[in-house]
């Protein structure tokens, strides 16, 4: 089968997408992000669906950076566009751009995924989904290779989430976006008054699952003061769940 691999959609921004700013939720952006993966997906027969039914597995998102230019606002309209690279071994590569209601690009993110077997729960090789990649090549959304995150200095402990209801998936587990609200819970509202991001980068290392307690905590990273590093921790296991790191800017900064 062959068929472009660039797939398009309309998004309103409603009172239900944003924050106390009237500006969106970056948990609402991951959400957009998981949706019109789905359905692009599908539109190229690998949708969530066919590959549970045909070979058993389940999309799971691993690593994705998000670069901001300029966070949408309360009733803006925004177009995403998303597009697949030729997987590897094991990782599926898939770009995001967020355009204004001008076309141009105020958002642009990376992300690398992985397929998981539905009930031994573990991570199957590309090769599982046999399929033919469309053949038109776009350039990546951002020049950046995903990479592990490193763990930063004196991480302190800022909080504990109990995982529930509200925090799953259809897969069981707690969900990409569920993340990301995590990840900025751990800086008080008086740092969102005056700050926003400007690009925040994810590693999923680990499920997390109803009833499991994480603790999450926060540091400055090694290499650059400007980056501040969040990271999840199991306290049943101690695995690391999730890594963040985040950079901000003032609010009103010039982005240019």
């Amino acid at each position: 089968m062959q068929t472009s691999t660039l797939y398009k959609k309309l998004y309103h921004i409603d009172l239900r997408d944003v924050d106390f700013k009237k500006k969106l939720r970056i948990s609402t952006l991951f959400s957009y992000f998981q949706e019109i993966a789905s359905l692009s997906a599908a539109s190229i027969g690998v949708g969530i669906d066919d590959i549970a039914k045909n070979y058993g597995v389940a999309w799971i998102l691993m690593r994705i950076r998000v670069e901001v230019v300029r966070v949408p606002e309360l009733n803006e309209d925004i177009t995403i566009e998303t597009w697949t690279h030729e997987p590897g071994k094991m990782e599926f590569k898939r770009d995001f751009v967020v355009r204004d209601q001008e076309g141009i690009p105020i958002v642009r993110a990376v992300s690398a995924w992985v397929i998981m077997d539905l009930v031994e729960r573990k991570i199957k090789r590309a090769s599982h989904i046999p399929f033919d990649y469309p053949s038109d090549i776009i350039e990546p959304a951002i020049d950046y290779k995903l990479k592990k995150l490193k763990r930063g200095e004196s991480m302190d402990t800022v909080y504990q989430k109990v995982i529930g209801y509200s925090d799953i998936d259809f897969n069981g587990h707690l969900n990409n976006s569920r993340y990301v609200d995590f990840i900025l819970d751990c800086f008080p509202v008086k740092d969102h008054q005056t700050h926003e991001i400007k690009a925040i980068e994810v590693n999923f290392n680990h499920e997390a699952l109803p009833g499991e307690t994480i603790k999450l905590k926060k540091g400055m990273s090694n290499t650059d003061p400007k980056i501040m590093i969040t990271e999840g921790i199991n306290e049943d296991n101690q695995e690391v769940v999730f890594r963040a790191q985040l950079e901000t800017r003032r609010l009103n900064e010039n982005k240019d």
